[in-house]
């Protein structure tokens, strides 16, 4: 290091032998006056080493990684819980794959979405466990954690406030947790905003997670994890892997009181006086419903009017599926939106994150009787985030509806009229009228 001058220091914090400072570890270099740098103190080479290995110790402290510290890529259980279907255990191996080649390489943003206990944070984690060995400078943070500390130095030490906020904007690697569930005043709103904008502006590489859909977080933050340029989106499609699976489903899924709805147990009325449109109808809902219980993917959609057989081939798919192992969820829609109101009942039993969750993140999901439920504002926006996160998502879902597709909202029509993913059946057989006869001789498609 030329043009270095050893300074008058009387602690030794470098290497006693070091021929730039002498040990003292503090040097200053000779520049003009008109310098920024002049007279500046600045860490010797000797000692930079021990500099960085204090200062990424702080950010680890900092970071509360301790309590994270089993929290690693190995230790990460790709298969989930027992009974998962192929896709949400398919978008843990994505997800796990994603966070290793980030870990490798951070740049750009990854983004995990996904509900609670579906593995975000232990990815999250993990990444800022891997990084930190390879001495990237990284900073692990709560949301939530986040705004109460920088609420709390903003009014204790405004200096203390600037320097923190500062360090959070610029760190090499950012990872913030729970996105959304902080208290979003203002104040917090544009603190976080600031921070993500800044990273953003500068291509900082970060890492986030929430467990909220995109359309509820805040606009500007929103249009910053759309870029498909910088941000990796990487949904979970797993449930919590904490709490057990069949018990949670249970709560909800009506499919049991249906086993004796099944594809053998299907009347295709070949002896009532139907019409030729009539009875090709049936058979073709017959026929559709049947391959996608053998390989469910997209969307089905079954319209048609009360009793003409609807219900029966939606339950018929969940029972041949149960009986793979998997575990599809079965609702009534008004019986659904009337069990999400109950939760909000201080002496309610079930959880109304769970409950929702449970349906919107089903493996399988068959929702009955679309479009009878109360149209409040408040139904029609729950259903439109089930609606709006299997569509993208791609998750398999059955639906039965009496009503027009023109009295829906049109936000859900406009996922249902989509041919890539939605196949669409009217049953134009009226209502089944069950005899002595029929009911004792049901008719099978061969």
């Amino acid at each position: 290091m030329d043009n270095f001058s050893k300074p008058d220091r009387d602690t030794a914090l470098g290497d006693p032998e070091c021929e730039i400072c002498g040990g003292i570890g503090w040097v200053r270099q000779d520049l003009p006056i008109s310098h920024p740098d002049f007279g500046r103190m600045q860490v010797c080479e000797c000692r930079q080493s021990k500099v960085a290995q204090q200062a990424q110790a702080r950010l680890f402290r900092l970071s509360n990684l301790q309590a994270f510290s089993q929290m690693t890529l190995d230790s990460f259980k790709t298969e989930g819980r027992m009974g998962l279907g192929d896709q949400q255990v398919s978008s843990l191996q994505v997800a796990h794959n994603q966070a290793s080649h980030f870990s490798q390489n951070p740049s750009g943003w990854l983004l995990f979405m996904g509900t609670y206990g579906s593995g975000k944070t232990h990815l999250a984690a993990a990444i800022a466990n891997k990084v930190i060995e390879l001495g990237f400078p990284t900073l692990f943070l709560t949301v939530p954690d986040l705004l109460d500390w920088l609420r709390y130095t903003y009014g204790s030490n405004e200096s203390s406030f600037e320097e923190r906020f500062e360090e959070i904007r610029n760190i090499r690697l950012l990872v913030l947790d729970d996105l959304g569930t902080q208290n979003t005043t203002p104040w917090a709103e544009e603190k976080l905003y600031q921070i993500l904008n800044h990273r953003y502006t500068h291509h900082l590489p970060t890492v986030i997670t929430t467990n909220q859909e995109l359309i509820e977080i805040e606009g500007r933050i929103r249009s910053r994890l759309q870029d498909p340029d910088l941000v990796t989106i990487v949904r979970i499609l797993a449930p919590d892997f904490r709490s057990p699976v069949r018990e949670e489903k249970r709560t909800i899924s009506t499919l049991e009181l249906l086993s004796d709805c099944t594809f053998g147990t299907f009347n295709l009325r070949d002896r009532e006086k139907l019409t030729p449109e009539q009875k090709r109808s049936l058979e073709g809902a017959f026929d559709a419903a049947n391959s996608f219980a053998n390989d469910p993917h997209g969307w089905l959609v079954f319209v048609g009017t009360y009793g003409c057989g609807k219900t029966h081939l939606a339950a018929a798919i969940g029972n041949y599926r149960l009986a793979f192992g998997e575990e599809p969820i079965f609702v009534v829609v008004p019986d659904f939106l009337d069990h999400l109101r109950a939760t909000f009942n201080p002496t309610s039993n079930t959880s109304y994150d769970h409950l929702f969750e449970q349906v919107r993140s089903a493996s399988l999901l068959i929702l009955d009787d679309l479009g009878t439920q109360s149209a409040t504002p408040w139904a029609r926006e729950k259903l439109y985030q089930i609606f709006n996160y299997r569509y993208n998502a791609k998750l398999p879902t059955v639906i039965t509806t009496s009503n027009d597709l023109g009295e829906m909202d049109p936000r859900i029509r406009s996922r249902m009229l989509d041919s890539r993913l939605c196949s669409m059946h009217l049953i134009l057989a009226p209502a089944y009228i069950r005899s002595a006869e029929s009911s004792s001789k049901p008719r099978k498609k061969n």
